[in-house]
């Protein structure tokens, strides 16, 4: 083609050879810039042994502190709520068995993590797997989808938290909100929900201060929350009843199903389990740990698979548990575990579980919110967001100013807005994550 251009221009006047070379040149340059703008898209992150060791946080996690942060970011509301929903108009009994497809599933999204985890132990989880993998516009991409859903996590989880609390106090702060200060716009919140703000900046406070803190204060939560669903294990087993499982149709109402183990089939336990995935979703902040583990190729690997197994056989009995104190058409979808004691006759247990409840959603939003600010720092770190964002207290070893600004995106969030359209924009967001991660790990063998 750049022959046979040099070849009219030969041919034609001297002016017009001054424009058409003129033309030629700005079409290499546009095209030398263009092949310039796309190798920086899809450039990869280059990782060196050296690269991998060195950090500037603190490393200081052990396997037992990895454990519980995937154990309480996960093990939240799919045992206080999620498990009476399912089991009530989806799967019934079989809902045990939705668990544990779902459990089955969690285990593979959890090995693709395991082993980046091991091979590439650096903050940032899946955005750092991406860029080092597909490039950097996907891993941009990426990192914007972590920081919503980890932010939209933690502002749900705080108004969980909260409806809990108000509750315990017959709603009294949602009752003084809603009459001083109403919000009337679509989509926001009926109104600011500033205990939930609040709880947001003190986990704020308490993540910038420092990572073994913030571990410890959810590592106490997290064992209060195990040891509360032991106990209502333990109770459930002296007032369960196995005719529960074995209802005929005329026991029940129509629109229930038909009665037995699965009575509403096959399909209906694998509906169940799609809903139960979710409840086994927050494992994945384990890995944006890999700068501040001890031994991160050894303890990611580990603590993600053994949370799981934790998480899946708490919810397996305590789901159990629910489906035979109780026939399953009649659990409260809001609040079963309170309700079936209740029940039986064994109302103080209802205190024990709003505790453990508290407890339950306190670690969930550690968990929600602990990777938003390192998922930030990375990316901050590879100057594909305000290069800022990476600076490292030497005091504190943390990222202050990226913690300092997710949290207040979490808070401001949680104060406003309505969060049950941004709670499915999250699902889609984490089956993304999930997603590319998989597919990462074959590009990476």
């Amino acid at each position: 083609m750049y022959i046979y251009i040099c070849n009219i221009c030969i041919t034609k006047r001297s002016t017009d050879r001054l424009h058409i070379a003129l033309w030629l040149k700005f079409q290499v340059l546009t095209m030398a810039i263009l092949m310039r703008i796309l190798m920086n898209l899809f450039r990869k992150k280059p990782m060196s042994n050296e690269c991998l060791e060195k950090t500037k946080l603190a490393r200081v996690l052990t396997l037992l502190d990895l454990t519980l942060l995937g154990v309480g970011s996960t093990l939240g509301a799919g045992a206080y709520v999620l498990s009476g929903a399912v089991a009530r108009d989806k799967a019934g009994p079989s809902i045990v068995l939705s668990f544990f497809v779902a459990a089955v599933v969690s285990v593979l999204a959890g090995l693709c993590y395991a082993e980046f985890g091991a091979r590439v132990p650096k903050t940032g989880s899946a955005y750092v797997y991406s860029y080092i993998t597909v490039g950097e516009l996907i891993a941009f991409i990426i990192g914007w989808n972590l920081i919503l859903e980890y932010a939209i996590g933690t502002a749900s989880v705080a108004r969980a938290w909260t409806a809990n609390f108000n509750s315990l106090i017959d709603n009294a702060v949602i009752d003084y909100f809603n009459s001083t200060m109403p919000i009337r716009v679509d989509y926001l919140s009926e109104y600011p929900d500033f205990l939930a703000f609040g709880l947001i900046a003190l986990l704020t406070i308490l993540l910038t201060v420092g990572v073994k803190q913030s571990t410890l204060f959810n590592n106490v939560f997290t064992i209060i929350n195990l040891l509360v669903l032991l106990y209502v294990i333990i109770c459930g087993f002296f007032q369960m009843k196995l005719k529960n499982w074995q209802l005929t149709p005329d026991e029940i109402p129509a629109k229930y199903g038909k009665g037995g183990f699965m009575p509403y089939g096959v399909s209906g336990m694998l509906s169940g389990a799609a809903t139960c995935f979710y409840g086994f979703v927050g494992f994945d902040c384990i890995a944006t740990t890999g700068e501040e583990a001890k031994n991160p190729q050894k303890s990611i690997p580990i603590s993600i698979i053994l949370s799981l197994i934790i998480v899946f056989l708490f919810y397996f009995f305590v789901s159990m548990v629910l489906t035979m104190m109780s026939p399953y058409y009649l659990l409260d979808v809001n609040a079963p575990l309170p309700a079936v004691f209740s029940a039986v006759g064994w109302d103080t247990a209802k205190y024990v579980i709003a505790v453990g409840a508290i407890c339950a959603l306190t670690a969930s939003m550690v968990g929600a919110i602990f990777p938003l600010p390192r998922v930030v720092y990375a990316m901050a770190e590879d100057k594909v967001i305000f290069g800022v964002f990476s600076n490292v207290s030497e005091k504190f070893k943390t990222p202050v100013l990226a913690t300092m600004i997710a949290g207040l995106f979490s808070g401001l969030t949680a104060l406003i807005f309505d969060l049950t359209e941004l709670v499915n924009m999250m699902s889609i967001g984490t089956l993304l994550a999930y997603t590319f991660v998989a597919k990462c790990v074959v590009i990476l063998r």
